[in-house]
């Protein structure tokens, strides 16, 4: 383990999180790890100073949570990526890109986001939305054993059999709240070729194509992921299909189309032009029925980005008990994103009540009222008797943490 402070040349460099407006939190030391001995060394010293911790593997949380006053562990150096059998075993440090990159080179891949600087195990932890997440589930559904450092310093290996309640919370529940996960085990699937479109129309356009998309992506092909965004100049339909592209009821748009893509190559188009530095409000919510046409209206007046996720398909063909994340059932997802914090709340506050009440924990939100029962539902009760047996002190706490509620 290395310990850095603010007087070193690498402080700022590690310090600083994808979210810009928490680069202004500076931790006492951070702790660069690269190793699970690191890691309960890094854990040994927080004890010893009295200081909170805060695990970091891609620094992308939207609450700030990868970031501290105390001791930030950094697990950069924990990214390896090996292969045995179809079985993929990634360091929890472990950015996207290498992910991809790696897994494809033995012709695999697994079901995860977009962004390509986004740590592989918040991600996880959180449930992971994907391109091919209608087709094979969540990030997490793959996951097939981890292993955790607790705050004792105590090392868990987790799978099916083995601590297996902790195993069934390291499913969704959200990142860092049951100790510091130091690399995951996969059941990997093969890396498809895949066509990549984008169908554009005017910003005039949004409230049909919206109507149009609640009706037809949710229940499209697993071989078909469709999301939407509208931004302030334009509306977008845009993923992802590993059959025959049929572009559904939208047929009057720009289309552009990007053919016989290897699974890498695909993620990296897409993140094509992505601003790394622009601060972002988010708050999210699922959806089990369409919105009335009237709160598309209300939406589209609100003054953010909107950005429509499809479920259905294999996120929801797994039982509601089966992992933590709780979210089984629904037919959509919409973020609701931008710099302005007062339009980001305002259309919130238009599309929740037409919503199931549940939160992505992957889009974690510190200004929900009920947040248990908005990202855990059902299942709260289990993970909090989970998080009292694995951290009893609370060690691994943060404001909406499982701990601080009991």
């Amino acid at each position: 383990m290395e310990l850095i402070g603010p007087d070193d040349a690498l402080y700022d460099v590690l310090r600083r999180p994808a979210q810009p407006q928490y680069r202004d939190i500076r931790p006492q030391v951070i702790a660069r790890c690269s190793s699970t001995d690191d890691v309960i060394e890094a854990l040994a010293y927080a004890r010893s100073a009295g200081l909170p911790v805060a695990p970091r593997g891609g620094g992308h949380c939207f609450a700030g949570r990868s970031s501290t006053t105390g001791v930030q562990i950094d697990l950069s150096g924990l990214s390896a990526i090996s292969v045995d059998s179809g079985v993929a075993t990634i360091g929890a440090g472990a950015r996207l890109t290498a992910v991809y990159q790696g897994l494809h080179e033995h012709g695999l891949t697994i079901p995860a986001g977009c962004g390509p600087t986004v740590g592989i195990a918040g991600l996880t932890l959180g449930g992971g939305l994907g391109l091919l997440g209608r087709k094979y589930g969540l990030t997490c559904d793959r996951l097939v054993a981890a292993t955790v450092v607790l705050a004792d310093g105590t090392v868990v290996a987790c799978d099916a059999s083995r601590n297996a309640d902790l195993f069934w919370a390291l499913r969704g529940a959200g990142g860092g709240q049951f100790g510091v996960v130091t690399s995951l085990v996969f059941a990997a699937v093969p890396s498809p070729a895949a066509t990549r479109f984008r169908i554009t129309w005017p910003r005039d356009r949004a409230a049909e194509v919206i109507d149009a998309w609640q009706a037809w992506a949710p229940d499209a092909p697993d071989d078909l992921t469709a999301c939407l965004t509208v931004t302030g100049d334009r509306t977008e339909v845009f993923g992802a299909t590993l059959a025959a592209f049929d572009p559904g009821p939208f047929v009057d748009g720009e289309v552009e189309l990007r053919d016989d893509l290897s699974w890498p190559d695909l993620k990296r188009s897409l993140s094509e032009g992505d601003a790394e530095d622009r601060v972002v409000h988010s708050k999210s919510g699922f959806f089990r029925t369409p919105l009335p046409r009237s709160v598309v209206s209300e939406l589209l007046g609100a003054g953010c980005d909107l950005n429509f996720t499809p479920m259905g398909g294999a996120y929801n063909r797994v039982p509601v008990d089966a992992t933590a994340f709780a979210h089984r059932g629904e037919r959509f997802l919409i973020e609701h994103a931008g710099p302005d914090r007062s339009a980001v709340r305002r259309s919130w506050a238009i599309a929740q009540p037409h919503g199931s009440g549940r939160v992505y924990p992957n889009f974690p939100d510190p200004e929900l009222a009920d947040w248990a029962a908005a990202y855990n539902g059902p299942n709260y009760a289990r993970l909090a008797d989970i998080k009292h047996q694995y951290d009893p002190s609370d060690v691994f706490n943060f404001p909406q943490a499982l701990g601080g509620a009991r």
